[in-house]
């Protein structure tokens, strides 16, 4: 079964494990009864079982709903609020001065040379210091008054180019308030996607930081030619003397400032109508230059109503840290749900997350460790990265700890099977993993790519919580499917959410169909109010992704290939554009083929290759560098970490090993690639080969790689 394939292998004498098995059997049927009787699981078994969605009629190709929605789609939180204005200060009335926005003072700066010369930045940081919903609130109407001030007019764009922080929910807010439509750009982007966002959106205003200005600005502010203001969040930058004439640099602070000195008088701020744009959210996009996708007022409402319904007890005890990239469907999401509810939002990012993070100075506290938050995002990048980490350490442990641990992960894995939990166990073994993340993690939601089932499950285990598995895109507002907390199966996304169902189209060409046995098969189309309005100044493209059927309903194409189980969960198993035909005329699934690897200890990432004018799969690896080093000592090969990496003797062995965990996930021979391309670098969003979530971009990889790809299959390559 697949659970027996994610248990871990241990070493214990077979006499000894017998003795402990039978320990374990008594333990566990003396604990039944009173843990049946008490925990309250009776009732989360019950539900794991119940079905969670069901078509609508019984038709081929029929649409899903949640059984909390059948008759009706969800589409807001609360009476009345049919805008993100009237949202906020319906929270705002309701959680006047309850935390809402917190973030670390910075105490100390130093600068640490790294053994190989290289400099590192690293800080220490001090407790979180909070601004109320009422504070929010204020600073929000003073910026957002500021803007009218520096002339920014209702349905007109303004960007915002920043990292994740206060200072950019507190001018999403004012742009909400005041009807101005927020143009987001990741700030990994590189120039030309930046310039090309600015330009297309004709934005005259953008909202930074002191560091985003001078390293990506400053190159590119002679090719925005409306460029007028940019408002610096973090205090007044240092001046440049190539700045081009004609644009003025504010701090937040000071438009802030004009908003409050400003006579608004008797005239009624221009509040913005449900089907008025919110956010132009640019993509980063797995293929070709970023895409702006417009999303109103109500849909991201009715997106983040049916991602609500999704956390159980969701409230003023919850503490959410936001460190993903804001300018991302799914944080802004989650940070907007958590605001609606009167939860706590502490600020962070990937460099000062945890205690072993790039930036924190050894000996000092992450930001986890001193927030201790209830609720986490995380893209499957990161989960992995944890997941490999705490492997590697487990791998250092003595013989005794390890084969304990062990013992304790199995035995955990086959009790969550049965939807049983595991007190002794959590307290005692996996404590101190769990304190990696601040220790109060009740919920993890997971989004942004598919996440592998050995990860989930060792994030179930390790870290004592469910994973809230989701599916979305940005076209759908974020929301489609969110794993149930109770639901403990792997590789599923979940039912749809209450503000959408999902049908499943034929999609021939792959073989896929609605009417397939034992579960229907096709391209997934979400329809709901969370649909949005589609890409900025691109009516082609929208005309291809959308459609609005006899009723009025609104349709996305998602390009993604599901699967609906008998319970109603839905299953994401391919995907069009990963879709190859080989010379043979097999279709490989090149997504299918990098998850069966991805988790090797040896492979840090992956991305697989197939030619249609060829028989085989190639890949690029980046390989694990303290994995392929041992490797190499093993073998008797030495070189620097690049001459390693190009090594055709290498390569072989690095094949060997993937060769193996191939066919141990039952890839076919075909599937399973021949010849690979090892990588010493790392694929980060800087570099443009991955997205902001990680996500492989295939054009670009492809570009990257071609030389390689030449090589791997002779000059004949489509």
């Amino acid at each position: 079964s697949q659970e027996a394939k994610m248990k871990l292998k241990h070493d214990i004498n077979p006499i000894l494990l017998q003795l402990i098995n039978f320990i374990i059997l008594v333990y566990s049927f003396v604990t039944y009864i009173p843990w049946y009787l008490l925990s309250g699981s009776r009732e989360a078994i019950a539900k794991s079982k119940q079905v969670k969605a069901k078509p609508v009629n019984n038709k081929p190709g029929g649409a899903y709903r949640s059984v909390n929605s059948q008759h009706c789609l969800a589409s807001v939180l609360c009476p009345g609020c049919d805008t993100l204005d009237k949202v906020f200060k319906y929270a705002k009335t309701k959680y006047k001065d309850k935390k809402l926005l917190g973030t670390r003072e910075i105490l100390k700066e130093e600068d640490e040379i790294q053994p190989s010369g290289k400099i590192f930045k690293k800080v220490i940081l001090g407790k979180y210091t909070w601004l109320s919903y009422e504070d929010v609130y204020i600073k929000a109407v003073n910026f957002g008054n500021g803007l009218a001030v520096l002339g920014q007019q209702p349905k007109t764009n303004i960007a915002i180019f920043c990292e994740t922080r206060a200072e950019w929910m507190i001018a999403a807010q004012a742009c909400f308030m005041c009807n101005y439509q927020l143009v987001t750009l990741y700030a990994t982007l590189g120039g030309p996607a930046i310039v090309h966002g600015l330009n297309e959106t004709e934005v005259t205003t953008i909202i930074t930081s002191k560091e985003l200005m001078q390293t990506k600005l400053k190159e590119i502010v002679s090719q925005v030619p409306r460029l007028r203001h940019i408002i610096t969040v973090d205090g007044k930058p240092t001046t440049w003397a190539e700045f081009p004439k004609g644009v003025i640099v504010h701090t937040m602070a000071s438009v802030q400032a004009m908003g409050a000195k400003a006579d608004t008088g008797n005239k009624q701020p221009a509040r913005p109508v449900p089907s008025d744009i919110a956010v132009i959210m640019y993509t980063s996009g797995s293929t070709g230059i970023p895409k702006g996708v417009m999303i109103s007022h109500c849909n991201i409402i009715a997106g983040i109503t049916g991602m609500a319904e999704r956390i159980p007890n969701l409230g003023e005890k919850d503490i959410y840290i936001g460190y993903l990239p804001l300018a991302h469907v799914l944080e802004l999401s989650a940070e907007l749900v958590c605001l609606s509810h009167g939860c706590r939002i502490g600020y962070s990012s990937p460099q000062t997350l945890a205690d072993q993070s790039s930036k924190i100075k050894k000996g000092s506290k992450g930001d986890v460790t001193t927030l201790r938050p209830t609720l986490m995002a995380a893209v499957p990048e990161i989960m992995d990265r944890i997941y490999k980490n705490v492997m590697n350490k487990v791998n250092e442990m003595t013989t005794f700890q390890r084969n304990l641990f062990i013992l304790a992960y199995n035995y955990k894995m086959e009790q969550i099977s049965k939807g049983y939990t595991t007190p002794l166990c959590d307290s005692l073994i996996f404590r101190k993993v769990r304190m990696l993340l601040g220790g109060k993690i009740r919920i993890l939601l997971c989004g942004g790519a598919p996440l592998s089932a050995a990860t989930q499950r060792f994030m179930n285990i390790c870290f004592c919580c469910p994973v809230g598995q989701g599916y979305g895109l940005t076209e759908s507002a974020g929301a489609g499917t969110i794993t149930d907390v109770w639901d403990y199966t792997t590789g599923r996304v979940g039912p749809p959410l209450v503000c959408c169902e999902i049908k499943l189209m034929n999609w021939e060409e792959g073989g896929y169909y609605n009417t397939d046995k034992p579960y229907p098969r096709g391209e997934i189309l979400i329809g709901g109010q969370n649909v949005t309005v589609g890409y900025y100044k691109d009516e082609e493209r929208t005309k291809k992704d959308y459609f609005v059927d006899e009723n009025g309903q609104r349709w996305l194409h998602t390009g993604d290939i599901g699967e609906f189980h008998q319970d109603g969960c839905l299953k994401i198993i391919d995907r069009k554009k990963d879709l190859v035909k080989l010379q043979a005329g097999e279709y490989v699934s090149l997504g299918k083929v990098e998850a069966a690897l991805k988790n090797l200890p040896l492979v840090d990432n992956i991305c697989a290759y197939a030619s249609s004018f060829h028989s085989y799969v190639v890949g690029f690896v980046v390989p694990n560098q303290k994995e392929l080093a041992e490797l190499a000592r093993k073998k008797g090969f030495k070189g620097t970490w690049e001459e390693i990496c190009n090594s055709p003797e290498m390569e072989k062995e690095v094949l060997k090993v993937l060769a193996e965990a191939a066919m141990a996930a039952n890839l076919e021979k075909f599937e399973i690639p021949v010849k690979i391309r090892l990588s010493p670098d790392p694929w980060t969003p800087e570099t443009g080969l991955v997205t902001d979530a990680f996500k492989l971009k295939r054009k670009e990889l492809t570009a990257y790689y071609r030389a390689d790809i030449e090589r791997m299959y002779g000059k004949n390559v489509k």
